[in-house]
C-alpha cells in the first residue's frame, strides 16, 4: 500500500477531528469497522475494554450527534501532530500499520496541554471506488489517566 496515501488518510482523520467537522469523521471509515480507545497497560495486559468503542460506521455516527446534541462537555477542541505510518504486515486485501499520534487540547479559554500520546493501530484497505477507509482504527494511549471527559475522538 502506498504511505503516501495513508499519509493522505490520518491527515483527513486529524483535520475532520481538528476542524471540528466531526460529520465527516465517519466517512473515514468502512462499515462495518472497528473503533476503540484504549491504553497501552490494557493491551499489554490482553484486557479487550476500551474508553470508547464503536463497531459500525452507524455507531460512530451516533457518536457524532451525540457531541453535537447529547454531551455536555467544557468547550475544547483538539490538534493532533500525526507521526508517519508504519506498515506492520498485510491481512488479505488489508494493511496492518501503526502511527504514532500527539494530541493538545486546547480549551475555551486558550489553555493549552499535552492530552494525548500514542499509537493508531490500523487495519486500511480500499473500498470500491479505490478510496482508503479504516477497518479498524485501535487508539492506543500511552497513559491511562484523562483528567476530563473523553467525548471527542482521538
Amino acid at each position: 500500500m502506498d504511505v503516501v496515501r495513508l499519509v493522505e488518510l490520518n491527515a483527513a482523520y486529524a483535520r475532520a477531528i481538528d476542524d471540528e467537522q466531526f460529520e465527516q469523521w465517519p466517512e473515514l471509515f468502512a462499515d462495518p469497522c472497528l473503533y476503540k480507545v484504549t491504553t497501552a497497560e490494557n493491551v499489554a495486559r490482553g484486557f479487550e475494554s476500551g474508553i470508547m468503542y464503536a463497531d459500525s460506521r452507524a455507531m460512530l455516527q451516533d457518536r457524532v450527534s451525540a457531541l453535537r446534541k447529547a454531551n455536555i462537555y467544557e468547550r475544547q477542541r483538539y490538534r493532533h501532530i500525526v507521526g508517519l505510518p508504519h506498515v506492520t504486515g498485510r491481512d488479505g486485501s488489508a494493511t496492518d500499520v501503526e502511527t504514532p499520534f500527539l494530541i493538545v487540547r486546547i480549551m475555551g479559554d486558550g489553555t493549552m496541554a499535552l492530552f494525548a500520546t500514542g499509537c493508531y493501530r490500523d487495519k486500511v484497505a480500499a473500498d470500491d471506488t479505490g478510496a482508503l477507509r479504516f477497518a479498524e482504527r485501535i487508539v492506543v494511549c500511552d497513559g491511562g489517566r484523562f483528567d476530563t471527559l473523553v467525548a471527542i475522538p482521538l
